[in-house]
């Protein structure tokens, strides 16, 4: 047997992973090397409900057939491409996107990530204001690249690369009157998640949002949405500032926008212009490749209605969990297919206890399980993933009933 079509044993995997990684990660002992839709099988056979989706990045589900195929025809046709020259994926991909965008957000860059978006329309908006100012919110997430983990809030992240960027200052979320003091004549840019996801899916306040537009408007401030996360659909429309009613001076874009290969956006409003030729760039945005798969989530998305359909499901989902009767649970939230369920005690226990019960789910913060399932999902398959969570919250409940512990370990 070649060493291509050797079939690699868990223990193989991961003493091979373990031999050269960085470190960066905290990695749960498994190994995933197949996936299909909602479901992900590891190395040993078992089966996952997918509830992760590389952080909202399979939105489509895993492998799904049309962006396989869009893949296929155009590795087989053409990869790379710069922007050096015109390409037919990279403007099929720009009219067929901002097709869904509201208002003259129609100018577009092309990048490989959300981080990168995140850069880029900081770049941009000191560029078009002359100003060089950037407010965030706490609890914040932006990214790790210096510019945008200047604007991202936990210190864990920030701390062991200070000094950051200049010119970045942190205001409370849902706080309008906190940000309107902090705004000055030096301002370019208020950046905001209207749902924020690695902070623990918390919701902005409509009055909050709406604020901001206004305020951003008077004062000449330039507000960046960020949809890295929330974008394509998750949340029940294409994106979640069309919940609040309000149009961003820019977007960014990144996670579900490439199907499962790395694409980022930025998408700004018509009306500030466009950019001179130079001032920024990357080698690989736009490439026919990711332009190709990116097409094809957006095809899917509109013909199947799935933003609509992660509204109806999201609703269903947030009222069976919240009908699960356990005392570790504080909270529920969430809008669409982006739910979080804030704990009593720290998440990563049920975070194992799910995983033993086969699903797949992640963190937002110490405390809140995170819940980023495909859009594509049946339902099901999400009654199965409530049903996990209710026997693990009961299980620990149980034990922590028979040890005496108290509920609030978090």
């Amino acid at each position: 047997m070649s060493a291509s079509a050797h079939l690699m044993l868990l223990e193989e995997i991961i003493a091979l992973e373990e031999r050269h990684t960085s470190g960066l990660n905290t990695k749960r002992p498994i190994a995933l090397v197949r996936g299909q839709g909602a479901v992900v099988w590891d190395a040993n056979g078992r089966a996952y409900i997918d509830c992760m989706t590389g952080h909202g990045v399979a939105a489509l589900g895993h492998c799904h057939p049309e962006v396989t195929a869009a893949i296929q025809v155009q590795a087989a046709t053409l990869v790379a491409c710069s922007e050096a020259v015109y390409n037919d994926q990279r403007a099929a991909l720009m009219e067929e996107l901002t097709h869904h965008t509201p208002g003259d957000l129609k100018r577009v860059f092309l990048c490989n990530s959300g981080a990168e978006a995140v850069e880029a329309a900081i770049k941009f908006a000191r560029f078009f204001t002359r100003r060089t100012e950037v407010i965030a919110a706490t609890r914040g997430f932006h990214g790790r690249t210096m510019g945008a983990l200047s604007a991202t809030w936990n210190a864990k992240y920030r701390d062991p690369f200070l000094p950051l960027v200049p010119g970045f200052r942190h205001v409370p979320f849902n706080n309008l009157a906190a940000l309107e003091e902090a705004l000055t004549d030096q301002t370019a840019a208020v950046l905001i998640e209207v749902i924020q996801g690695e902070g623990g899916v918390h919701l902005a306040e409509p009055g909050y949002v709406q604020g901001l537009r206004e305020l951003c408007t008077a004062r000449g401030v330039l507000l960046i949405v960020d949809e890295v996360q929330t974008g394509m659909g998750r949340t029940g429309r294409w994106f979640a500032c069309e919940h609040f009613g309000v149009l961003p001076d820019m977007l960014c874009l990144g996670k579900a926008l490439g199907g499962g290969v790395p694409m980022g956006a930025v998408i700004w409003r018509e009306a500030l212009g466009t950019l001179p030729p130079g001032i920024h760039g990357s080698t690989f945005g736009g490439n026919p490749l990711a332009c190709a798969a990116s097409r094809a989530v957006v095809r899917v998305m509109e013909r199947d209605g799935l933003p609509e359909r992660a509204a109806r499901l999201g609703e269903k989902l947030l009222a069976d969990l919240r009908a699960i009767r356990s005392p570790l649970i504080r909270e529920v939230r969430g809008r669409g297919l982006m739910v979080g369920v804030e704990l009593r005690r720290r998440a990563t226990p049920l975070l194992r206890a799910l995983m033993d019960r086969g699903v797949l789910a992640m963190p937002a913060g110490s405390t809140v399980v995170r819940l980023l399932p495909p859009l594509v999902i049946m339902e099901e398959q999400l009654d199965q993933v409530v049903q996990a969570m209710a026997q693990a919250l009961s299980d620990a409940t149980a034990a922590q009933n028979g040890s005496g512990a108290s509920e609030e370990e978090g």
